[in-house]
């Protein structure tokens, strides 16, 4: 018969365990909801890394009651029968790809807001979790978004007794296989849509001081973006890259997604492309703030902006995931 140790398990710990990430939600598109979150993601020092007693008053006296029911109101917009699209899309992606590692307990947690990393991590280890790796579903690192992940998962573990075999992965901007499923799925576009005259590759912004202190991102979305275009056979001309959702009134990277398109519509281009390769699941910002957003603006220029959907829960997608994790997991038992 088993003996249970004290706070310990009947059995040793056996389950290998992927652990997905993504950036998180509201729980509703309410104001109270979204300023909840809001307070979440901007106090990580990882995303906002001002001095606390400059930036807290500045976030919860003007940032928050000015913002929260402004990003609400664009929440609703977007909200579906199974809640926030991103949380939902995220859980799919977890579904179809737990079908592809039957060995493997395919889990998801968000980086803020629910389910949280911490959550996860403690239903996981009462299941018997003996190893974990962390995939976090940004194709390209920044410390504001893969390292926040990271850090989450490290402070939760820093606080048991007992600590399962880790390992964290960095990003994959151009796995192979990654990129043929975003190749597929611009062709794919094509095919049903037609191609247009301009693919504009938009990737979420940062501020220029990140990279300066040795953040890679930039570098990564540039490689990553020009190894799409090769695939696709693209010239100089046809394509470019820019970065959104600026936030803030420090420089960030450009150029700015808003500016390029109206650029675009000052030279002449009338029909354009747009997809986001850092979304692994359409969101907020591909969802509101380019196929509405950004699409009415162009509009109003005289031009048609076609967004091209995130992978999301694309077998194809959920294929390039796993053999990125069965490549990080070779060496494990499971």
């Amino acid at each position: 018969m088993p003996v249970r140790f004290r706070n310990g398990p009947l059995t040793p710990p056996t389950r290998t365990v992927l652990l997905l990430v993504n950036l998180g939600t509201p729980d509703a598109p309410t104001p109270r909801a979204v300023r909840r979150y809001l307070a979440e993601f901007l106090h990580d020092y990882r995303v906002v890394d001002l001095t606390r007693w400059l930036w807290c008053p500045l976030l919860h006296g003007v940032i928050l009651p000015l913002r929260a029911r402004k990003v609400a109101r664009k929440y609703a917009s977007i909200w579906g029968e199974n809640g926030s699209p991103l949380l939902a899309l995220s859980q799919e992606l977890a579904v179809v790809l737990q079908a592809q590692l039957p060995d493997i307990d395919v889990c998801l947690a968000m980086r803020y807001g629910q389910p949280a990393v911490a959550t996860v991590l403690r239903q996981r280890q009462e299941a018997g979790m003996a190893r974990v790796l962390v995939l976090p579903l940004y194709p390209q690192y920044s410390a504001s978004t893969v390292a926040a992940v990271h850090d989450a998962v490290l402070a939760e573990l820093s606080t048991w007794r007992c600590v399962p075999e880790l390992r964290l992965i960095a990003d994959y901007h151009l796995d192979d296989n990654w990129l043929d499923a975003l190749e597929a799925s611009v062709l794919e576009h094509w095919d049903l849509h037609g191609r247009g005259e301009l693919l504009l590759m938009s990737f979420h912004g940062l501020p220029e001081r990140f990279i300066r202190a040795g953040d890679p991102y930039a570098r990564q979305c540039e490689a990553g973006a020009r190894a799409l275009a090769g695939r696709l056979g693209l010239g100089a001309e046809q394509w470019r890259l820019s970065y959104q959702s600026r936030f803030g009134r420090e420089p960030w990277l450009q150029p700015a997604t808003d500016a390029t398109l109206d650029a675009l519509a000052d030279s002449g281009i009338r029909r354009v492309d747009v997809i986001c390769p850092g979304f692994a699941v359409d969101c907020l910002e591909t969802l509101e703030e380019i196929a509405v957003e950004n699409a009415g603006h162009f509009r109003t220029r005289g031009g048609e902006l076609r967004y091209i959907v995130a992978l999301n829960a694309a077998p194809r997608h959920a294929a390039a995931l796993a053999m990125i994790a069965r490549r990080q997991l070779q060496g494990w038992p499971h």
